[in-house]
């Protein structure tokens, strides 16, 4: 059975962010689609919890503070349990890398005890259900280059740069 999820805006300079929410936390963060309607309506503002417009209100200021560049202080709780234990894994060791700082997918392969799984590290960032609060833009290849993004190199380059990683 798929868990309903309550779907709310968040407009930044960048554009508009769809934020998901599970009955546990913070479940998925869509990039903004220019003029292209989200994957899914959004949950009218009166029919959202009390817990769940607390946390709206934090993810709006992690976000605002991640695409400054700046240290998310604080995140609302966050409902991973779509992922497997490999990519919950995976998404705690990206949550250790510091604005401006960039690690290998290798480096974070050995970093959750799999140093072997570079390209499933890989994976597991594609399939990051929240993107810039779970920053899998500071993850790039071996050689330095920027590798790949599920929302688009040019948002990978603007994320890292703001944070003053020169790529």
């Amino acid at each position: 059975m798929k868990t309903k999820l309550m779907i709310a805006p968040i407009r930044t300079s960048d554009g508009t962010f769809l934020a998901h929410y599970s009955a546990r936390g913070l479940a998925g963060l869509e990039f903004p689609r220019g003029n292209k309607p989200g994957s899914a309506s959004l949950t009218p503002a009166d029919a959202l919890s009390t817990a769940v417009r607390r946390w709206h209100l934090t993810t709006t200021k992690a976000l605002k503070r991640a695409l400054a560049g700046n240290v998310t202080r604080k995140l609302p709780p966050l409902d991973l349990s779509a992922g497997t234990v490999f990519q919950q894994k995976v998404w705690g060791a990206l949550r250790k890398i510091a604005p401006g700082e960039t690690r290998s997918y290798a480096q974070i392969a050995k970093a959750v005890g799999r140093p072997r799984t570079a390209r499933a590290v890989g994976g597991a960032c594609g399939a990051n259900p929240i993107p810039v609060l779970i920053p899998c833009h500071r993850v790039v290849a071996a050689n330095g280059q920027l590798g790949g993004f599920t929302a688009g190199l040019k948002w990978k380059h603007l994320l890292l740069a703001r944070e003053g990683v020169a790529i």
